[in-house]
């Protein structure tokens, strides 16, 4: 066990050679950021997420619950003469305006790209699929899947660090001018629109759309945790190095190397900690106990890592 003890303490750039240590290093870029290409197909598809489940089944059932979607269908069912992308895009005109006059314009960017783009696919699938009526005919799997597909959305969209656009740049420019607290004041508006659902369409559609907006809150958290999870293990065996070179080498990651004490043996011990994806979890699990049966192996979820090789240190 000494001799173990011993090895794990040499450095890490002797256990490796420098092509596995550059591999190492662009893994770890690779982690920390999404590339160009990832980043506008996910916006993308968040967004698209969310203009199906506007015109599918918000829309047809007036399911209006917060945000310039739920202002849209507010005032489509005020004015039918335009449908609901319509004023979409007369919402979000004004929003980034607003925003331009406000706020930096590096800073408005990607929300103006996000809230044209909604209504530009809310536009689309209006014309694809002319819905009019709940495509189910329940409204309550309507409700679930009004709420479940932008949740999706959205937590896509979040995760990558951008936005849907739409309120958000409204968030930015009070965040900058007042001091007014952004959550409340968007759940302020949020209500209000509830509000008013229940006052056009009655209090069976209103409460749906009290029911939605509170589900909307834990299911995109839900989200986001789920995307953002990863796996905090610690290794203790009698064979440190071996675990140690395999985290390295095989899955490009790294680990801390700590030194205790069996309560119970008194003997000294390795302690390898390390934060893998599940995946990379799964495969050091699997490792550990073919060389060491008798190895004890802890693994813990987080939605939180910050650090170099993970995004939130962006």
């Amino acid at each position: 066990m000494d001799e173990q003890l011993e090895a794990a303490v040499e450095p890490v750039s002797e256990v490796v050679s420098e092509d596995e240590a550059r591999r190492g290093e662009r893994l770890s870029k690779k982690r920390m950021a999404y590339s160009f290409p990832t980043f506008f197909a996910l916006l993308n598809a968040g967004l698209v997420l969310t203009a199906v489940a506007l015109v599918l089944f918000k829309t047809p059932n007036h399911l209006a619950f917060g945000g310039t979607t739920g202002f849209a269908i507010l005032l489509n069912a005020a004015v039918p003469a335009l449908p609901v992308s319509a004023y979409m895009w007369i919402l979000n005109v004004v929003l980034v305006l607003l925003g331009l006059v406000f706020l930096d314009r590096k800073a408005v960017l990607w929300s103006a790209f996000a809230s044209f783009a909604l209504s530009g696919y809310t536009s689309l699938f209006e014309w694809l699929f002319p819905v009019t009526s709940s495509i189910t005919g329940d409204l309550w799997l309507d409700v679930c899947f009004a709420v479940l597909l932008p949740a999706v959305g959205s937590a896509i969209v979040f995760d990558i660090g951008a936005s849907t656009g739409g309120t958000d740049i409204l968030a930015m420019i009070l965040r900058k001018h007042t001091d007014i607290e952004i959550g409340k004041a968007l759940f302020a508006v949020d209500v209000a629109v509830v509000v008013a659902a229940i006052g056009l369409f009655g209090a069976r559609v209103g409460l749906y759309c009290v029911l939605a907006l509170i589900g909307k809150t834990f299911v995109v958290d839900g989200f986001i945790e789920s995307i953002r999870q990863r796996k905090v293990c610690q290794v203790i065996c009698s064979h440190p190095r071996d675990v140690e070179e395999f985290i390295v080498k095989k899955l490009g990651r790294t680990a801390t190397i700590q030194f205790g004490w069996g309560a119970y043996s008194g003997k000294r011990v390795v302690i390898l900690t390390s934060v893998l994806s599940r995946r990379e979890a799964m495969r050091l699990r699997l490792f550990v106990r073919a060389q060491d049966p008798g190895a004890f192996i802890t693994i813990t979820s987080s939605s939180e890592i910050v650090g170099r090789g993970f995004r939130g240190v962006n």
